[in-house]
């Protein structure tokens, strides 16, 4: 039981920390890490007590939290997605409860959730990206759904036959989880622009190094002590605290410098923005698939850039990083860094927000709607509706915006403006990209003196 269990909660518990550090604001990533979670709970307790209701209910928990993954999925434009979303937290809690309640046989109910997600995520199968993420998506969930029922209805395999191993259905299910947690990084990457297989490979090649030298020992010491239960569960709390440094290598190391350098800021920002740089080398697109882009995914990327204007290191990551406007305001060897683009490709949104003032001083009417609420929300980073909200030390016009966005524009209304603002911001970077204009444009090894790079 062993030799199925730690592989099996070690290889779950990293790919739910991957997951949620590789983009901890995305809600489909999230719920499928909450997936992994609790199936990696579920298999700790499993190893203890095989036909307890804890194990089976930890092994049911993940069709409702892949039920929310399928939801979070559905394209933005689906306008009844945030009732669907609600839907989801309320019958996931009810059926959650079914779970506890009902026997055995009866915790099948919680596949009638993700059925359900994937139901609706197969109506808009067409504008789901990558096309055949939702073909994938209802493989893997029709394997995990046979695979609970195996574990909880065992299947007899004929007259003079065993009953199916409970390990080797637990380990069915892992292995249809790990897939989950693949398909929702590849639409993750494949939304966001980012590259998916060179960061992924770096992390599984640490979990498995990890699983071999700790999940070894782990094994054989569950084994040995099969009649304590605390030791065992001691084991699986070492061993998840490693694979979380596995899965979550950036953010671990952050954390670890904010103690270890805590009274070293310069030290630490400097580190700070060395591990950002290293996290988004092996996200980053190639350059040459920018012109290639099509306008619809060029859109997309530019409106999370700005939503990321604050972010260096999602910045990095944007394909908009390599925009001719861009390699304009570089100079030599600085065309090849990272951390350089994502600088200026922050002063060409800003420069492109700038574009949407009009002419005057500042003004609060319909015309500029758009241009105060990238300014003022976006470029300055003020959020008028924060509580204990100074406006001490601000500029007269950021003063005015917040005043008034605070006494007579909604949260809606603010975030419509926003967004049909970032809509202008992209529509003027795709006719810039596709014109062809890419004049003073630096190469390395050019003798031509380049613009100043913005500070």
């Amino acid at each position: 039981m062993p030799a199925i269990a730690v592989p099996a909660f070690a290889l779950t518990w990293w790919a739910a920390c991957y997951l949620a550090g590789r983009d901890p604001m995305r809600p489909a990533a999230l719920r499928a890490a909450g997936a992994l979670l609790a199936y990696a709970a579920g298999v700790a307790v499993w190893t203890v007590d095989p036909d307890g209701v804890a194990a089976q209910v930890l092994l049911c928990a993940p069709a409702l939290l892949w039920a929310g993954a399928a939801v979070a999925l559905l394209p933005s434009s689906v306008p009844e997605r945030r009732q669907i979303d609600l839907g989801w937290m309320i019958l996931g809690g009810v059926f959650l409860v079914m779970a506890v309640a009902l026997p055995a046989a009866g915790r099948l109910v919680v596949v009638a959730p993700l059925l359900g997600g994937l139901v609706l995520l197969w109506r808009f199968r067409d504008q789901v990206r990558p096309p055949m993420l939702t073909a994938a998506l209802a493989v893997a969930a029709t394997l995990y759904a046979l695979a609970l029922a195996a574990l909880l209805l065992p299947v007899d395999l004929g007259p003079s036959g065993p009953v199916l191993p409970a390990g080797l259905v637990v380990a069915a299910i892992g292995l249809d989880l790990l897939m989950l947690g693949f398909l929702v990084a590849v639409a993750d990457a494949a939304d966001t622009g980012e590259r998916l297989r060179p960061d992924l490979i770096r992390s599984a090649t640490a979990a498995l190094v990890v699983t071999v030298l700790v999940g070894g020992p782990v094994a054989v010491t569950v084994w040995a002590v099969d009649d304590e239960p605390v030791l065992s569960f001691l084991q699986f709390a070492v061993l998840a605290a490693v694979m979380t440094a596995a899965g979550l290598g950036g953010p671990a190391h952050r954390a670890l410098d904010l103690v270890a350098f805590r009274g070293d800021e310069p030290l630490r920002r400097n580190r700070a923005a060395l591990l950002l740089l290293a996290e988004a080398l092996p996200r980053r697109w190639s350059r040459r698939r920018l012109r290639a882009t099509a306008e619809d995914d060029f859109l997309r990327y530019a409106r999370q850039a700005l939503d990321n204007y604050g972010d260096l290191g999602r910045l990095m990551r944007s394909p908009l990083a390599d925009l001719p406007a861009v390699d304009r305001r570089l100079t030599g060897r600085a065309l090849d860094q990272p951390l350089e683009r994502a600088t200026e490709l922050r002063a060409v949104l800003r420069d492109s927000v700038d574009s949407l003032r009009p002419a005057g001083s500042f003004d609060t009417t319909d015309e500029w709607r758009h241009y105060n609420a990238l300014h003022f929300c976006t470029v300055l980073g003020l959020n008028p509706y924060a509580r204990g909200m100074r406006t001490d030390g601000l500029e007269r016009d950021a003063r005015q915006a917040v005043d008034w966005m605070r006494g007579y524009v909604p949260r809606g209304t603010l975030r419509r403006w926003h967004n049909e603002g970032a809509d202008l911001v992209a529509a003027r970077l795709w006719t810039e990209l596709t014109s062809g204009d890419a004049r003073g444009v630096a190469r390395p090894g050019d003798n031509r003196t380049a613009p100043t790079r913005s500070t």
